[in-house]
């Protein structure tokens, strides 16, 4: 190359240029060999040989001729390196092609493939974090399948098995440990000690039907040891005595008996009485008491209440509660229908018989010689004694010096006292005490247990503390709302909705309630938990709280405290005044579909006080702003004499001379408005943007 640059440089000489190609050989080599420059300079004395006379031309080859077999041998040499490379080369070749037999390559497949542990759900870029990947490159794998993603999705088990798999790695399913129920976990129990313990009773019903008069009718028959003055205390639980045997009554509202206590799956009743009114029939918080009952899963007796009245109709009773599978046991059904009269006191005894007969079926056992273990009923702070809780005992027997733990408390018992207001010094199951000695109020539902020592106690009360902020985040994330529900359907989080329909007639809750269930799809059922008539109040939250339920309102409200419950409980609460646009939000919200509903906000005012004028621009709108801001992404009107002559965006906002975002009153600014140049001193502008407003 560097030769053939030299002959070109000698176009003019003919005979140099061909002398230079035919003395290219040898040059040519050196060119080869000596690519550090010594074959250009050898080229170039090769050329300068050309180009002289001929004798001199002779006189300068003197030299060469002794040249050639160095020439020769420098040649030999440099294909003796040539072939010593190409055999060093060979032999790396064959290095490496005798290496690939070798099954090297399968271990190192072995190696790759990851041994997963997953939880029951996990969000995708939890899943690359365990499987060492990026969070894109799932996205990007589930896209090809055509499954669109985002990182921040919740999957299933079974999905993120799938996806591992694609990326070598096997799973197993993570056993998740419940700190708590562990803790509240006991031993078998010995068939041997388990001995016939009283059963616990809870009246419900509607408030005017005679809940609270059956109560004080029984009480007043039964109530063993009677005392001067009758009984000194009111806890919220009395034992009564039947020939010998006793039933334990709670006398709490039927929500809390029912939904509070279900917090740690822990069961305070045995039987649910049922009181409806002969003359009344079936009402609104009938219908919510049957629902309660069945959501917490317990046997329901009902006792037909004030058959003492002349238009009592026991049958129309029975025929009403059959369309909520309530029937009784002469109409072929297995409900246990008792005629009472809380004034008259019939019916009393024949009720509570009942109640012992049922509790004989149901084999209702406990063992009294093991630690003790019960539930707290209610609690409250009592100035002069502190903490005070009323518990029912349910398993083992408990005494005065236990150390025991309740939920996030802990302490040790001082003092017991019974339903009669006596001081007891130990409390069997089924029995029903107030205790002091706890260091803070428990919760109601929460389980109490007896341990061995005070430390223990304070360990479990710690780990109920530390566990319930967990649960209560866990709670948080997983709420039913109507927002959410598409993406906890395909998270897998969700396989019922829930719903509570409350309207201001009968015939609203029955044509809605056909309508939702119909949109029940192979991944989510739609089931009506309760329905009723009336304003949603406290009762209908609590039980959409512990059943994870949604509540749909038709023409009515919810009272205050339901409100503050459903903030508190995060509670979806949804209020419509037309069926058909429930239905579609809740069919919109199966499909993922639920459109935000935008309502316009005013957020400031201005007064045009001077017009400029800009080639290219148009009209300035020099203003001040008398109100609020004005922003640049903001919609605005423009009125004149009480008369809108403008709405739409603004163009150009500027502060003096400075483009600016925002302009807050008491500051003047300047506007220019999209496609509208018409403006006059003494224009008032309104500005205004659309905010989404919770559904």
């Amino acid at each position: 190359r560097n030769n053939d640059r030299n002959g070109y440089g000698n176009r003019d000489n003919k005979d140099g240029n061909n002398g230079y190609r035919n003395n290219d050989r040898n040059g040519n080599n050196n060119g080869r060999s000596g690519r550090d420059g010594q074959g250009f300079s050898g080229a170039r004395r090769n050329d300068r040989a050309a180009s002289a006379p001929k004798e001199d031309f002779i006189f300068e080859t003197k030299p060469d001729s002794r040249r050639p077999d160095s020439r020769k041998n420098d040649s030999r040499k440099n294909d003796r390196k040539k072939d010593n490379e190409a055999k060093e080369n060979l032999k790396f070749a064959n290095s490496k092609h005798e290496k690939k037999p070798v099954p090297k390559p399968e271990k190192k497949e072995e190696e790759t493939i990851k041994q997963l542990v997953l939880p029951d759900t996990l969000t995708i870029k939890e899943l690359a974090d365990k499987m060492k990947v990026q969070p894109s490159a799932i996205v990007k794998k589930l896209f090809l399948q055509g499954k669109v993603v985002t990182i921040n999705q919740e999957v299933d088990y079974d999905t993120a098995e799938e996806i591992a798999l694609e990326f070598n790695c096997i799973c197993d399913h993570e056993v998740k440990v419940d700190v708590i129920a562990e803790l509240l976990k006991e031993d078998e129990e010995d068939e041997s000690k388990m001995v016939p313990r009283p059963p616990v009773v809870c009246v419900m019903g509607h408030v005017d039907h005679g809940k609270t008069s059956l109560l004080d009718a029984i009480r007043e028959t039964h109530v063993t040891d009677k005392e001067s003055g009758g009984i000194t205390q009111k806890i919220g639980a009395y034992m009564v005595d039947v020939n010998g045997q006793k039933i334990t009554f709670l006398d709490t509202p039927g929500h809390e008996a029912f939904t509070a206590m279900r917090m740690r799956g822990a069961q305070a009743t045995d039987i649910a009485i049922l009181v409806v009114a002969a003359d009344d029939g079936v009402m609104p918080q009938t219908i919510e008491a049957i629902n309660h009952a069945k959501a917490a899963g317990v046997e329901i007796i009902v006792a037909v209440n004030k058959i003492d009245k002349p238009n009592a109709n026991i049958e129309k009773v029975k025929q009403e509660l059959t369309e909520y599978e309530l029937i009784a046991e002469d109409w072929g059904g297995s409900t246990t229908f008792v005629p009472v009269s809380a004034h008259t006191k019939e019916g009393i005894d024949e009720l509570l018989e009942m109640i012992l007969l049922t509790a004989e079926v149901n084999e209702l056992k406990a063992n009294p010689d093991r630690k003790a273990r019960g539930i707290v009923i209610e609690a409250e702070l009592d100035k002069g004694r502190g903490p005070v809780a009323t518990i029912l005992v349910q398993k083992g027997t408990l005494r005065v010096g236990d150390a025991v733990a309740a939920g996030s408390c802990y302490g040790k018992i001082r003092a017991m006292i019974d339903d009669k207001g006596r001081r007891v010094k130990e409390a069997t199951p089924s029995m029903p005490v107030e205790i002091l000695g706890l260091n803070d109020v428990p919760n109601a539902g929460e389980i109490i247990m007896a341990t061995d020592n005070e430390k223990e106690a304070r360990n479990i009360a710690d780990t109920f503390i530390a566990e319930g902020k967990k649960k209560l985040l866990d709670d948080t994330k997983h709420k039913v709302s109507l927002d959410a529900l598409f993406e906890q359907i395909q998270a897998g989080n969700m396989k019922e909705l829930d719903l509570i329909i409350k309207a201001d007639v009968q015939g609203s809750v029955e044509a809605v309630k056909q309508s939702l269930v119909k949109l029940s799809n192979e991944e989510v059922i739609v089931k009506v938990i309760h329905g009723g008539v009336g304003n949603i109040n406290e009762s209908d939250v609590v039980l959409a709280s512990a059943s994870n339920a949604i509540i749909i309102g038709f023409n009515v409200k919810p009272d205050n405290q339901a409100r503050i419950v459903a903030e508190r409980e995060k509670v979806d609460l949804r209020l419509y005044s037309v069926i058909y646009n429930a239905i579609e939000d809740v069919e919109a919200a199966l499909k993922g579909m639920l459109e935000p509903i935008y309502e316009e906000k005013i957020i400031g005012h201005a007064e045009i006080r001077q017009i400029f004028k800009a080639s290219g621009v148009g009209n300035i709108a020099g203003a001040i702003v008398t109100e609020g801001r004005i922003t640049r992404d903001s919609v605005v009107r423009i009125t004149r004499d009480k008369e809108q002559i403008y709405e739409g965006p603004i163009a150009t906002l500027k502060h003096f001379k400075d483009d600016v975002k925002e302009v807050k009153a008491g500051s003047e600014c300047g506007m220019v408005f999209e496609n509208f140049g018409q403006i006059q001193e003494g224009d008032l502008v309104e500005a205004h943007i659309m905010v989404e407003v919770p559904r």
